[in-house]
């Protein structure tokens, strides 16, 4: 079975290669939360923006348009260990899919202003959810990264 996704979108990010992102990661200065960027939404689906002005959060869920391959061991950043790659937010993905939670900002017109970018310039959209209440648990676990905090 095939599935094919079309872009709703595009990201504007101050990340030109990924490797930016890397830089930023291995700074830790900062994390990502203050980075500001901003989601073009084409006008085909400008209509479907409309009452987004009241979340304060949203979810992406986009393309890794420029990973290349995957393997099922991978090695996170600042990390020693191979992982499983589901265990992971690794790029390199059998279907190379993201998902990120930034701070909605301000909309004006087809163009979401938002902080929390982790994303490339043109990295496509292909959709974007609320993010509500319910989508945070008092009771989550996080696994390996517990022991790295």
């Amino acid at each position: 079975m095939e599935i094919k996704f079309k872009p709703i979108g595009i990201v504007h990010s101050p990340f030109k290669k990924t490797e930016d992102i890397e830089l930023q990661r291995q700074a830790r200065t900062r994390g990502f939360d203050d980075v500001a960027g901003e989601l073009e939404i084409f006008d085909d689906y400008k209509e479907g923006l409309k009452d987004i002005e009241g979340f304060s959060h949203i979810i992406l869920l986009f393309a890794f348009h420029q990973a290349k391959g995957f393997k099922l061991r991978t090695r996170p950043p600042f990390e020693k260990r191979l992982r499983g790659l589901f265990s992971t937010r690794s790029p390199h993905r059998p279907n190379p899919l993201g998902m990120t939670v930034v701070k909605l900002v301000q909309r004006k017109g087809n163009i979401l202003k938002v902080r929390g970018v982790d994303m490339i310039e043109g990295t496509p959209i292909l959709d974007i959810k609320p993010y509500t209440p319910r989508d945070r648990k008092s009771r989550i676990r996080v696994g390996w990264l517990e022991k790295s905090r």
